[in-house]
């Protein structure tokens, strides 16, 4: 039977998925170990009634598991290895945690607005650092196959690159060529094809955060 997911359907297209990255990563992981499932996308300024009925909170993604509806990516991930074991996803302990300040790294570097703060030398700083752990351990941050830290990593890669480019002109330097090879390994993965949000989404979504 098909696993229930609820994830954040693109504003403006409520037929099309949205710019969330915590619900791609949840549709990621279910892509790559095959686990059949029907996407509920909500649309979040006009939530059903249902929806809310049950999940009162209104948070995307969630999962229905045994007749509960179980939100937090984080949560959603780690019960999804439990019941659908293989493929394993499990990424090693001491690389569990790679590339984790990258996301709010950029985050603070998108909505400045002033260009000596230093956010953008500490993204780089976070992107270097992501470069050289690939270099020693790559392909993937564990190595030769993908688990749970990449499909955490992939979509906010994703929104990092496309809303830098569209508001900001700036795209990570070329020389980081671990982090390049990196990041189109994992945008070119069918699953990743499968669940991404258009690019013109993802920049809607940023764009009053940017511009408030």
């Amino acid at each position: 039977m098909a696993l229930e997911v609820a994830v954040k359907a693109a504003a403006g297209a409520p037929h099309l998925p949205g710019d969330c990255p915590f619900s791609q990563r949840v549709l990621l992981t279910l892509e790559e170990k095959k686990v059949p499932y029907k996407s509920h996308l909500i649309n979040l300024s006009d939530k059903p009634e249902w929806f809310l009925d049950v999940n009162p909170e209104g948070k995307v993604p969630v999962v229905k598991f045994d007749d509960k509806w179980v939100s937090d990516s984080d949560v959603l991930v780690g019960s999804l290895e439990e019941k659908y074991p293989e493929p394993s996803l499990v990424t090693p302990p001491e690389f569990a945690s790679v590339g984790s300040k990258i996301f709010s790294s950029f985050v603070t570097f998108l909505k400045s607005k002033d260009s000596s703060d230093g956010s953008e030398e500490a993204l780089l700083t976070e992107l270097k650092a992501l470069d050289e752990h690939l270099k020693a351990h790559g392909p993937y941050v564990a190595g030769e196959k993908i688990s749970a830290v990449d499909l955490s990593l992939a979509p906010k890669l994703y929104h990092l690159d496309v809303a830098l480019e569209h508001f900001k002109k700036w795209t990570v330097p070329a020389e980081l060529t671990h982090f390049h090879n990196y990041k189109n390994l994992l945008f070119s993965r069918e699953s990743f094809q499968k669940t991404k949000a258009a690019k013109e989404y993802v920049i809607a979504g940023w764009a009053p955060k940017v511009n408030p």
